[in-house]
């Protein structure tokens, strides 16, 4: 049994509702840590594509121990206000047991870049996504909350009485400077996305970098979790309940705590055989 990491899934809202009620069931039942959801319109060859938050509430209310969340939820479409209501509703149909993940957000078309109709430049997108990320610490921290910034403004606005977690934990996607530092400034959480033919060097990397950013900060990065997210590489991680152990293991002694898998999605890359998929879940997990 691998317990060197934490597992989670990656859940795809493109199916019917009842499939997926038993999909959510299904996840809990194989002793996932958090079952996640991609925050987008559409995306990678599925339009439309099922609203995140609104998913994860109707998965909050059919599950019990199982933590959920956006994987990642990012400014390309959603405005500080209502994302951090959502927030604050989901958190307490769950019982407190959302996590956000957060990153900036794709550029391109089919990852929600440029559907307000504007091109960012990357210093304007960092700029953006950093004010975005302040903007909700704050509105789900602070019980009435007015901000002027460069992208958006709130007047006396009122949302965090009542949360059940006393802010959901942040789990910033940042693999820059300027994103490594905005998760040592408000993350509970890191998240790696692997994007070169080296992955697990460029983790390691990654780890050390976003380790010291911690540090500057004056927090113990030792006691954050660090998630990976898997399938967007040329690793075998689905191939068999050894090649996981394997490469679980590579990355728990690189600094992962956490890796995230698909769950299998026929007719697509992220396609899987379910009987190994399920022993790879049970394994990991002890359920």
């Amino acid at each position: 049994m691998t317990r060197s990491v934490n597992l989670h899934v990656i859940l795809w809202p493109i199916n019917p509702w009842p499939e997926m009620a038993e999909t959510w069931k299904r996840a809990e039942e194989l002793g996932f840590a958090g079952a996640w959801l991609y925050d987008h319109l559409a995306w990678r060859g599925h339009s439309p594509w099922d609203d995140a938050y609104a998913s994860l509430a109707a998965g909050a209310a059919i599950t019990s121990s199982i933590r959920l969340g956006t994987l990642v939820t990012s400014p390309n479409f959603r405005t500080p206000i209502p994302t951090a209501s959502a927030v604050r509703t989901i958190d307490r149909i769950s019982g407190g047991r959302l996590t956000l993940g957060i990153g900036a957000g794709g550029e391109k078309h089919e990852s929600d870049g440029d559907v307000l109709g504007i091109e960012w430049t990357p210093k304007e997108r960092a700029d953006r996504f950093a004010e975005w990320v302040t903007h909700l610490d704050a509105m789900l921290t602070e019980k009435t909350v007015s901000l002027s910034g460069a992208y958006w403004s709130a007047r006396e606005v009122t949302i965090a009485p009542g949360l059940v977690q006393h802010r959901p934990p942040f789990w910033i996607a940042g693999n820059g400077p300027r994103g490594m530092a905005l998760a040592a400034r408000h993350g509970q959480g890191w998240i790696a996305n692997p994007q070169t033919d080296q992955p697990l060097a460029e983790v390691t990397a990654q780890v050390a970098k976003v380790g010291q950013r911690y540090a500057d900060a004056g927090r113990d990065f030792t006691r954050v979790p660090r998630l990976l997210l898997t399938g967007f590489t040329e690793e075998p991680w689905l191939e068999s309940p050894d090649a996981f152990d394997d490469l679980a293991g590579r990355y728990a002694e690189a600094g992962i705590t956490d890796v995230a898998i698909h769950w299998p999605r026929p007719g697509s890359e992220w396609d899987a055989d379910m009987s190994v998929f399920e022993e790879i879940a049970t394994r990991t997990t002890g359920a």
